[in-house]
């Protein structure tokens, strides 16, 4: 660590930029492994459906049923688990969470039919509650707004590698069957939720809570970076009227906006994680082997979209127009899989999940940007919290429809026509950015208004 005062002019842009890369490399890959391990351990059911079908007799309206009531456990849990983390910090809450997801996760091995499958689905939703909205409030609290989409999107890289893995690597796990008495889906089950429990006891070790317990910044670092997290609560608070009061913004208009557009995001991810395998068994001379290589195509065409738009909205601060169009091409790839042959299907579920999957790091900088700094923590995990009630009824209503009808066509329209109305809706929301592009007004001192001079615009990041 660096033995110099720091000073304003010691903390100057070529620190704060030292100080994100540092974040960038060193934090960040942390969650998207994490993250990576978040999405197996929910998802992984999608490739032992026909196992515990045949089994258990778990049917697929039970199985969609198993599938949501995660969501619902996940919502009931999110808000009390985000106050929590901001008791203990995120480096032990997000551990505890990590750590005991994974642990419920293996315990998933121990299923014996739809009472224990609803249970466990249940449990592994309160263990896994507040995990990204943790993430989220330590990334506004580390570093500025000009370099969130970025970290969003690099963390959120992780849950598109675990689609894109999740069947090959399912594959040879269900093949282990009959080794030491356990079926391939309790090995696959138990397995990855071990895997789990090591990265959350390393995440422990790795993690520090706040700016300044981080060795491995300078001390001209932590305050560059300390100096740009303020400026941008400043402009936050006073793009959002100057209002403090938790609540007050939490029941605005704005924030339910903001819930349903993520709900409809929520329903297309989960829709396709869960039913994407089943979706791709309907190519002629597939096995489990080409199902699972061909299940991740759409989540690898994701990634690219996803740091695509990431990056752009990071240079630009436009993101409501990247929104706007991503949940458009969420719409389209939905509805026109839903009309075309397997094979055209799997190209048409390619395009939407480059649009649902690449939302989070422009979608989660916008609510960041616009939220009062006061209770962004508490707003994300709201928005997130209720918005995942779309991964319960997305699962739940493609199994009614599939069992009621023999496919999931009328799934699929019915996520492109909510993508579509989350993009209209998208139009009457702010995305923090002054539209006319002018400087901003100076601030004067009026009622209220604090002594002493106008905090200065920090060097690096975007006037928006």
């Amino acid at each position: 660590m660096s033995s110099h005062v720091s000073s304003p002019e010691s903390s100057g842009p070529q620190h704060l930029e030292g100080a994100t890369s540092k974040i960038l490399r060193r934090v960040v890959p942390l969650f998207a492994v994490m993250m990576m391990c978040n999405q197996l351990d929910r998802s992984n059911i999608g490739f032992a459906q026909d196992r515990l079908e045949i089994d258990l007799g778990i049917g697929a309206a039970a199985y969609g049923l198993g599938a949501g009531l995660f969501f619902v456990a996940y919502t009931l849990f999110e808000l009390p688990s985000n106050a929590l983390m901001e008791k203990f910090g995120a480096k032990l809450w997000l551990s505890r969470i990590c750590v005991s997801w994974g642990i419920v996760s293996a315990c998933m091995l121990f299923v014996q039919g739809e009472a224990s499958f609803y249970a466990l689905r249940f449990l592994l939703g309160v263990a896994e509650a507040g995990f990204v909205p943790s993430v989220l409030y330590y990334l506004t609290k580390w570093l500025p707004n000009s370099h969130r989409g970025r970290a969003n999107a690099r963390y959120a890289v992780g849950a598109l590698v675990a689609f894109s893995i999740a069947g090959p690597l399912s594959g040879p796990l269900l093949a282990m069957d009959g080794i030491w008495g356990l079926t391939g889906w309790q090995w696959m089950f138990l397995i990855e939720g071990l895997a789990t429990v090591v990265v959350g006891v390393f995440a422990y070790f790795w993690l520090d809570s706040r700016i300044e317990d981080a060795r491995w910044l300078t001390r001209e670092e932590k305050s560059a970076l300390v100096e740009a997290i303020k400026a941008d609560e400043f402009e936050s608070s006073q793009h959002d009227g100057g209002r403090a009061n938790i609540w007050a913004v939490l029941r605005s208009p704005k924030v339910g906006l903001l819930i349903f557009i993520y709900f409809s995001v929520q329903m297309s991810i989960y829709a396709n994680t869960f039913w994407l395998p089943s979706i791709v068994r309907g190519i002629k001379g597939t096995n489990d082997f080409t199902v699972g290589f061909l299940s991740s195509v759409p989540w690898i065409c994701a990634i690219f979209a996803m740091f695509t738009l990431a990056r752009i909205g990071d240079r630009t601060g436009r993101r409501k127009p990247l929104l706007i169009g991503a949940l458009l091409a969420a719409s389209v790839g939905s509805f026109a899989a839903a009309v075309t042959s397997p094979v055209i299907a799997l190209v048409m579920l390619s395009l939407a999940a480059m649009g649902f999957k690449s939302i989070s790091p422009i979608f989660w900088p916008i609510v960041q940007r616009t939220v009062h700094p006061m209770a962004v923590g508490m707003a994300i995990a709201l928005i997130n919290s209720l918005a995942n009630l779309g991964g319960f009824v997305a699962p739940y209503g493609f199994g009614l429809v599939k069992e009621q009808t023999g496919s999931t066509a009328w799934g699929l329209i019915a996520l492109a026509v909510v993508s579509l109305i989350a993009a209209v809706v998208t139009c009457f929301i702010s995305d923090g950015r002054d539209t006319d592009r002018e400087e901003p007004a100076p601030v004067t001192r009026g009622e209220g208004a604090p002594e002493g001079p106008a905090k200065p615009a920090v060097p690096g990041i975007a006037s928006q």
